[in-house]
């Protein structure tokens, strides 16, 4: 009984992608993945509103300054988990069952290898990293302490993210959202009790992130332990399919360099924020986390290009392809710059919610009306290269990207701002990127889709 149940469960919060009008059934799997990414930031923009009211300004920037560290670390693992959405969705488009079961049972063991490998590596470089980047000596070793101590964690946050990849696979974004409610509820009463109640700083609020992170993984493996078969997980069947992580890894992996070099360009920018002071780290970080919100709406539509595309690139129904990356296209421009303008319009009060300091209100405003009021202008390149990622096709995206973005910042910083000295200059880097890699990677994604036309005239 409780089987058939749990089943009929699942299959409500599936998506048939393969069949019927797309718009509605694209903004259903776009909307809550991008709410559950949001939610996912929460915990560490929370971490950030906590200890910038209740503890002050060096402690914002030591939590804030992390972010682009973190995302150097996991981002070869974040993008495999995009490999792994992509393969199973190619399967379900393909009615393929034992490949699914073979997937699912190769993700949950790469989640959890590459969890244990993220918590030894982070722990380790925390401080060398921290310092190379030039992160104030007022700030280092609160830096240090948040960012280990959030590394504990990190077997929980791959969990999570894997066992999410294979939902979303499925059509499924509803459930990892339901579960990242839960786990923020969690996070905030934490800080509040950490840092307010028992006076911990910095450390309180890595503390409570952590614990909100083994909520949401063990929420996510209850769900798949439960799941209909082919998607079930089954402890004892958990082993390497080495075709099906060949797979994964042909798509993940690219995804992933790219995802890292990106943040290597990212930490490049925030050392040279950093020689600004702690006030333009403070400033910088708080207006990040805005960035990171409408980030997650292209990100939402992003998942929903790799999926549609891949099931129905696997089940050959190309005309569905080329609608599904305009509609992804469209709705994320359209979406993103609407939280864009809003929240550059209305900048000061929303910075106010993690700082009332005029200098640190200061900084962040001025990132906001030069980075974020265009940061649609990234939908460009990242759902062009992720409809190409559920055509099978990552490397492409990925090698543009680096050249277009990653290259282009690096060399913003080293040679364009010595020359042309100031806080402005250096965030003009962000929309001038955006540009040139949404010109490469667009292109790109017509050379792929016409050469696909003729094949299947062929």
């Amino acid at each position: 009984m409780d089987n058939s149940v749990s089943e009929k469960r699942s299959r409500s919060n599936e998506i048939d992608m393969l069949n019927g009008p797309l718009f509605k059934k694209i903004l259903l799997f776009a909307l809550p993945m991008a709410a559950s990414s949001l939610l996912q930031e929460l915990f560490n923009s929370v971490d950030v509103a906590v200890v910038g009211h209740f503890v002050g300004s060096n402690a914002l920037a030591a939590v804030g300054s992390n972010a682009p560290v973190i995302g150097l670390l996991i981002n070869l693992f974040v993008g495999i988990s995009m490999g792994a959405c992509a393969i199973i969705s190619n399967h379900i488009g393909q009615k393929d069952e034992k490949s699914i079961h073979n997937a699912i049972n190769t993700v949950a063991l790469v989640a959890v290898l590459s969890g244990f490998f993220l918590l030894i590596l982070g722990v380790s470089v925390a401080r060398p990293i921290l310092s190379w980047m030039g992160t104030p000596p007022d700030v280092l070793d609160d830096a240090v302490m948040y960012l280990r101590i959030y590394f504990l964690g990190m077997p929980f946050i791959m969990v999570f993210n894997f066992g999410a990849a294979i939902l979303r696979s499925m059509g499924d974004t509803r459930r990892p959202l339901y579960i990242l409610v839960m786990a923020g509820i969690v996070n905030t009463l934490l800080n509040l009790l950490f840092v307010i109640g028992f006076g911990m700083g910095v450390a309180g609020v890595a503390i409570a992130t952590g614990v909100a992170n083994m909520v949401s993984a063990s929420l996510i493996i209850r769900l798949l332990r439960k799941e209909k078969e082919p998607y079930r997980l089954h402890f004892d069947k958990m082993k390497i399919n080495w075709t099906e992580l060949n797979r994964m890894l042909r798509i993940g992996v690219p995804a992933g360099l790219q995802g890292m070099i990106f943040s290597i360009s990212n930490v490049v920018v925030q050392s040279s924020i950093n020689t600004y002071g702690a006030d333009a780290i403070a400033g910088s970080s708080a207006a990040l986390n805005f960035e990171y919100y409408c980030y997650f709406i292209i990100q939402g539509f992003n998942g929903a290009a790799i999926s549609f595309i891949a099931q129905n690139y696997g089940a050959g129904k190309m005309d569905r392809v080329r609608r599904i990356f305009w509609t992804c296209m469209a709705s994320s421009v359209a979406f993103c710059a609407a939280f864009n303008w809003l929240f550059a319009w209305q900048d000061e009060f929303f910075l106010s919610f993690f700082s009332n300091v005029p200098e640190v209100q200061h900084y962040g405003s001025i990132r906001m009306h030069l980075v974020l009021a265009l940061q649609f202008l990234a939908s460009s390149y990242e759902i062009a290269g992720s409809s190409m990622r559920g055509m099978g096709k990552s490397l492409t995206p990925a090698l543009l990207t680096v050249f277009g973005t990653c290259m282009l910042r690096m060399v913003w910083v080293y040679a364009v701002c010595p020359v042309w000295r100031g806080y402005d200059i250096l965030m003009l880097v962000y929309p001038v990127s955006w540009i040139l890699t949404g010109t490469l990677v667009l292109t790109a994604y017509w050379m792929t889709i016409r050469k696909q036309g003729k094949l299947t005239r062929v």
